[in-house]
C-alpha cells in the first residue's frame, strides 16, 4: 500500500508501540489455504475446536474440510461459486468456510438471526449456489428456497449436536430432522479420506468471503474481503495481542460477525490455537466453557462482558485464564470498564474496526490503559495497527488537526477491495483506497483516536448496526400505520436501543406490544424496536422531511 499524501504522514501514534514492534508488515502467505496448510504441517495433533466436550484437531479438521469440499464437488459446486453458511458458533461453521476454499468457491456469512425477508436478499444478491445450514433455523431457510427465486441447489444441514456429546440443552435443543438435504455428518462419512479435485490456488486479491454490512446508505451491501485482507489482519490480532499456541482463544462473538469471524475463527488457524465454541451465546455456558478450557482471548462486544459479569455466583478466579479481554463493536463507557474489570478481574482493552476494514484497524496496545478524552469523557478507541493510515477529514475532505472533530477515513491492507457486484463484475472499489467510515472523532496529538458520535441516523444496539429505515419500511407494512420514524435511545445494557415514533392512519388502532410483535417477526431481533410511542403527526421540515433530531430531543 502506498502511504497517502494527506494525513499523517509521520504517523505520531508509532510513539505509543512497544520497542520493536515493526511499524509496517509484509504478508506472510498468499492466501488463507496456505496459511491453513502451514498450521496443520506444523501441528497436526493440536486442538483446532474445543466444542463441549469434543475436540477436532487440525489434521482431523483438514480432513474433515476435505471431504466436505470432494462432497461439494461432486454436487456440481464449482469453482467461484458461493456457499452461504448459515450457522451459530458450530464447528459446522469452520468446516464449511474450509470446504468451500479448497473446492475454489466464496463463503457467505449468513446471520441466524435472518428472518426470510432478510435471508432470501442476501441469498439473491450473492448468487449462492449452496447453503449449509443449521436444523433450528431450516424452516426460515426452507420458505425462502421454495419459490425458487434463489440460485441454491445444494443444501447440507447439520445440527448444534454434532460433534460432541455433552447435549447441553441450555442452547442445544433438539428439532425434528431435516428432509429434503444432505447431511453433514452422513456426507463426512461417506467422503473420508477423499480430498478434492485440484483447483487454481487462490491469489491474495480472490475474494475469500462476502460478509454484508448495511453500509453507508442504509442498503444491505456485500462487502468483498480477499484472502490478503485476512491473512493480514490474523496476524494483525495475533501479533498486537501477542498470542501464541497455547493461548485458547473464547468465540464469544458470533462467527458470521467480521469480529468473530477474523478475530476468533481465521486466527485461530494461524496461530493455531485451540478455538472455544459453545453454539451461540449463553452467559452461563459461557461461564462454564471459560471454568472448563481456560481460554487466555477474547473479543467481543462490552454488552456480553456486562452479561457474564451478571453471572450469579462467579468472580474473578473464573476468569482468570482471561488475560486478554478486548471489546469492540460499540463504545465503552468508562464507568461501565472500570466496574466490570472489578467482576472480571481484568482490564478490557478497547479495539476498534468495520466489516470493510476485516475487523481490526485501531487497538489500544495490550501494555497501556486506554486515555480518557477530558472533554468528551470519551475513552480512546486505541491506536491504528501495523501498515494502517487514519485520518480525521471535514465535510469536504480536508484533513483536520489534532483534537477537531471530523469523519474518520482509513487506508491499509485490510480495507476491502469494495463491495460485490455479482460474479464477473469488478467489486465498487473505494475512492483511493480510503473508507469513509461514517464514525466521528478525533485524533489527540500523541495519536490516541476516539470516537464522539456516528454519522447521520445509524444506530448501534448491542454491538450491531442497525439503519432507521429498514426498520420503518417494516412498520409501514402494517395498514394501521400511517408515518414513521425510528431513532436510537440511550440504553445501559446495549448502548443504543430501537425507539420508533409512529402516527396511526385516522380511525386505526393498534398496541404498542402487537405493533412491536408484528416488527419481532419480520426481522433479526436486535433490529425491532423495544418502545414504539404513538403521536397525531411526527414534526417535519417545509418540504415534509421528518426531523429525527426533534424526535431525539423529545
Amino acid at each position: 500500500m502506498s502511504e497517502p499524501t494527506t494525513g499523517h504522514p509521520d504517523r505520531p501514534w508509532l510513539s505509543l508501540y512497544r520497542d520493536g514492534q515493526p511499524h509496517d508488515v509484509e504478508p506472510e502467505f498468499a492466501n488463507l489455504l496456505d496459511m491453513f496448510a502451514d498450521a496443520v504441517r506444523r501441528a497436526p495433533d493440536r486442538d483446532a475446536i474445543r466444542y463441549f466436550d469434543g475436540v477436532i484437531g487440525l489434521a482431523d479438521l483438514d480432513a474433515a474440510s476435505d471431504a466436505l469440499a470432494a462432497a461439494l464437488q461432486d454436487l456440481g459446486f464449482a469453482a467461484g461459486d458461493r456457499l452461504a453458511l448459515f450457522s451459530q458458533n458450530d464447528p459446522a461453521f469452520v468446516i464449511g468456510m474450509l470446504a468451500t476454499w479448497k473446492a475454489g468457491g466464496i463463503a457467505v456469512s449468513v446471520n441466524p438471526m435472518y428472518k426470510e425477508r432478510e435471508l432470501a436478499h442476501l441469498l439473491r444478491d450473492s448468487g449462492a449456489r449452496a447453503l449449509l445450514c443449521l436444523d433450528e433455523v431450516h424452516a426460515v431457510a426452507r420458505n425462502v428456497l421454495a419459490d425458487n427465486t434463489t440460485g441454491v441447489d445444494i443444501v447440507v444441514s447439520f445440527t448444534g449436536r454434532d460433534f460432541q456429546t455433552r447435549d447441553d440443552d441450555r442452547v442445544l435443543g433438539t428439532h425434528p430432522p431435516v428432509g429434503g438435504t444432505h447431511d453433514l455428518v452422513t456426507l463426512l462419512t461417506e467422503y473420508a479420506g477423499r480430498r478434492p479435485a485440484a483447483v487454481a490456488p487462490a491469489a491474495p486479491d480472490d475474494t475469500a468471503f462476502l460478509v454484508y454490512t448495511s453500509g453507508t446508505t442504509g442498503d444491505p451491501k456485500g462487502a468483498r474481503l480477499t484472502h490478503a485482507n485476512f491473512v493480514f489482519n490474523a496476524r494483525s490480532y495475533r501479533e498486537w495481542m501477542r498470542l501464541g499456541p497455547d493461548d485458547a482463544i473464547l468465540a464469544i462473538a458470533p462467527l458470521f460477525h467480521i469480529t468473530g469471524l477474523v478475530g476468533h475463527g481465521i486466527l485461530s488457524l494461524l496461530v493455531p490455537a485451540p478455538l472455544v465454541l459453545s453454539h451461540r451465546f449463553h452467559p452461563g455456558v459461557m461461564v462454564d466453557a471459560i471454568r472448563e478450557h481456560r481460554p487466555v482471548f477474547t473479543v467481543g462486544a462490552i454488552t456480553a462482558f456486562a452479561a457474564l459479569a451478571a453471572v450469579p455466583d462467579v468472580g474473578p478466579e473464573d476468569f482468570r485464564s482471561l488475560t486478554k479481554i478486548y471489546s469492540g463493536g460499540a463504545p465503552i463507557a468508562p464507568a461501565v470498564a472500570g466496574k466490570l474489570e472489578v467482576v472480571l478481574g481484568g482490564y478490557i482493552h478497547n479495539a476498534y474496526g468495520l466489516t470493510e476494514t476485516s475487523s481490526i484497524t485501531h487497538v489500544v496496545p495490550p501494555d497501556r490503559r486506554a486515555p480518557v478524552d477530558p472533554g468528551s469523557g470519551a475513552l480512546s478507541i486505541g491506536v491504528p495497527i501495523a501498515s494502517v493510515h487514519a485520518r480525521i477529514v471535514d465535510e469536504n475532505g480536508h484533513d483536520l488537526p489534532p483534537g477537531e472533530v471530523g469523519e474518520l477515513l482509513i487506508a491499509g491492507p485490510q480495507v476491502a477491495a469494495g463491495y460485490w457486484r455479482g460474479p464477473g463484475t469488478p467489486a465498487t472499489p473505494f475512492p483511493d483506497g480510503e473508507l469513509r467510515t461514517g464514525d466521528v472523532g478525533f485524533m489527540d496529538p500523541d495519536g490516541w483516536f476516539y470516537l464522539v458520535d456516528r454519522k447521520k441516523d445509524m444506530i448501534i444496539a448491542a454491538g450491531y448496526k442497525v439503519w432507521p429505515r429498514e426498520v420503518e419500511d417494516v412498520l409501514y407494512t402494517h395498514e394501521a400505520v400511517r408515518e414513521a420514524a425510528v431513532i436510537g435511545v440511550p440504553d445501559d445494557y446495549r448502548g443504543e436501543t430501537v425507539h420508533a415514533v409512529v402516527s396511526l392512519h385516522p380511525g386505526a388502532e393498534i398496541t404498542e406490544p402487537d405493533l412491536i410483535a408484528y416488527c419481532k417477526a419480520r426481522m433479526a431481533a436486535y433490529k425491532y424496536p423495544r418502545a414504539i410511542r404513538f403521536v397525531p403527526d411526527l414534526p417535519k421540515t417545509a418540504s415534509g422531511k421528518i426531523l429525527r433530531r426533534e424526535l431525539r430531543g423529545s
